[in-house]
């Protein structure tokens, strides 16, 4: 059985885990600066209210990963499995970040916000998303299928398509100039 570290506000700054084994365990109020997680096994590892700038996570493995009030800033988090992580407590909030072509899939994540992010070919099926905000994001085809998306803000969202009688709206927030990305699946003309 391999030996688990225990880290406290700990700060980790242009750390490279590529080249480095990253050591499993508890990671709590800790920050990272600039860290190359792409393609690291995170599986199992458990991050408690710690922060991630400019950090590079692409096809990363967060296999029954524990995300706890994380924040996620200029990050980029491409092809990442979130379905995978472990479940309990799980929430994060994201801005400026990339995190094009991951899953969400079948996720409980009220009250998450992403800000500035590209969302690009996100799978958000079966999630439950509602009270969440969508500030300035690039959601160009993100699938949005039987998911809740009531008190959802997305006034300032762009390029989303989501399908009204196939996912829970009500009380959602669109602007009068995004509300084309409703209408899409209804095969109207709009001038």
């Amino acid at each position: 059985m391999t030996n688990r570290v225990y880290c406290d506000e700990e700060e980790f700054v242009n750390e490279n885990f590529q080249n480095t084994t990253f050591k499993k365990g508890e990671y709590e109020y800790c920050i990272f600066k600039n860290c190359n997680f792409n393609g690291v096994n995170l599986a199992t590892v458990s991050f408690l209210e710690c922060e991630f700038l400019d950090c590079d996570f692409s096809n990363a493995n967060i296999t029954n990963t524990q995300f706890n009030q994380v924040q996620f800033d200029a990050c980029k988090m491409m092809g990442l499995n979130f379905d995978a992580c472990n479940p309990f407590l799980l929430s994060f909030s994201f801005s400026h970040s990339t995190i094009d072509f991951s899953s969400f899939y079948n996720l409980k994540l009220k009250n998450t916000n992403f800000e500035s992010c590209s969302l690009k070919e996100v799978d958000f099926t079966n999630g439950d998303f509602s009270s969440s905000y969508f500030t300035d994001c690039n959601l160009q085809g993100a699938i949005f299928e039987n998911s809740n998306l009531e008190k959802c803000d997305f006034r300032s969202a762009k390029n989303f398509n989501i399908h009204p009688t196939q996912n829970q709206i009500a009380k959602a927030v669109f602007a009068s100039d995004n509300l084309v990305g409703l209408l899409n699946s209804f095969n109207i003309k709009i001038e």
